[in-house]
């Protein structure tokens, strides 16, 4: 019978259309030359096999004279043993033959017409076909293939979703020292033969020493697949959680302290415990009126393209005036001031 289209297509005699169109869906997406680089001739081969097995099986005039006479029938040649008086007048090329003539499709049509394009050359019989870059980038994406997107010929082009985006809330002292995150998501993905599967995966996020909130995080194509689409990107967003004493003014750290006015006309010491944990004693022995703000060089958030560099720590002061004085305090301080 030569060639045994159902072994072929790993079907039994019986197989039903859904069966063959899963079985072809799986053996394509196996023996498609862009997806086997490394054995390329005998994946050409095995596609064209696949795409013919199918084409046969799947029309139900070409499947019954297939049954019947085998492959040599189907294509016109006399079946063994055929040439004697008593000769089959059924295949085509017989004493009373129909008019049935084999035309096979391509394999490049047939695989177009379940992934909505070829992603090859012509494959109409020649010896060697060519393999489009838009084939690879497919292969490349949805199976870690090689390829490039740079040079994309395409029949139909894969639907680019919007990214969908998530905010990645961090606190302040996590964005000064830096932090890995772990974020575990779930997907839809697609296998060889058009199941849709869920899966969890877990994205590792390192968030370098200085990032500002804003700062966004790409990880392409991890959202849901589908038919004709490329999956859409995931992105984090960071988000700057409040502190209890800082705040950020691009690469300065910011806090108020409250203070007496006796504290602020006679001296006071700031005490400070940094976000990375250690603590800063800072005197100051200059009047602190109002608008008065304390610079420290160096003590500020990190600087993200050079972390070894520092914004300032800059403290603001709260001063507590007193309510009312008596007589003999305002005379005390007018002698005092010398006013």
């Amino acid at each position: 019978m030569g060639v045994d289209y159902y072994k072929v297509l790993a079907v039994d005699r019986g197989a039903t259309d859904d069966d063959l169109k899963k079985a072809y869906r799986k053996l394509a997406m196996r023996w498609h030359p862009d997806k086997n680089p490394t054995n390329k001739k005998e994946a050409e081969a095995k596609f064209k096999q696949i795409s013919e097995a199918y084409d046969v099986l799947s029309d139900p005039q070409k499947r019954t004279i297939y049954d019947q006479l085998g492959e040599e029938g189907l294509k016109g040649q006399p079946p063994p043993g055929a040439g004697g008086p008593g000769a089959s007048s059924f295949y085509p090329g017989g004493a009373h033959s129909t008019s049935f003539h084999f035309n096979p499709r391509s394999a490049d049509d047939i695989f177009a017409e379940f992934f909505g394009f070829s992603g090859m050359g012509g494959m109409r019989g020649e010896p060697g076909f060519q393999r489009s870059t838009f084939g690879n980038e497919f292969f490349a994406s949805r199976f870690g293939g090689v390829g490039s997107a740079s040079s994309v010929n395409m029949q139909r082009p894969l639907h680019k979703p919007h990214p969908i985006e998530n905010r990645l809330p961090v606190s302040l002292s996590d964005l000064y020292k830096g932090v890995t995150k772990k974020m575990k998501i779930s997907r839809e993905t697609i296998d060889a033969s058009g199941r849709v599967s869920q899966v969890e995966e877990i994205l590792t996020i390192d968030v370098k020493p200085g990032w500002k909130k804003g700062t966004k995080i790409t990880f392409p194509e991890k959202g849901n697949e589908a038919p004709n689409m490329t999956a859409a990107d995931i992105v984090f967003i960071i988000e700057e959680k409040p502190h209890d004493v800082f705040t950020r003014e691009g690469n300065d750290l910011v806090m108020t302290e409250k203070i007496s006015l006796a504290e602020a006309l006679t001296g006071y010491t700031v005490r400070v415990t940094t976000l990375d944990g250690r603590s800063l004693l800072l005197p100051i022995n200059s009047v602190i009126h109002p608008s008065y703000e304390e610079v420290v060089p160096g003590e500020g958030m990190p600087i993200p393209k050079d972390p070894t560099k520092k914004g300032n720590l800059r403290i603001k002061f709260n001063i507590k005036f007193p309510s009312r004085l008596t007589s003999d305090q305002k005379a005390g301080i007018k002698r005092l001031l010398g006013s």
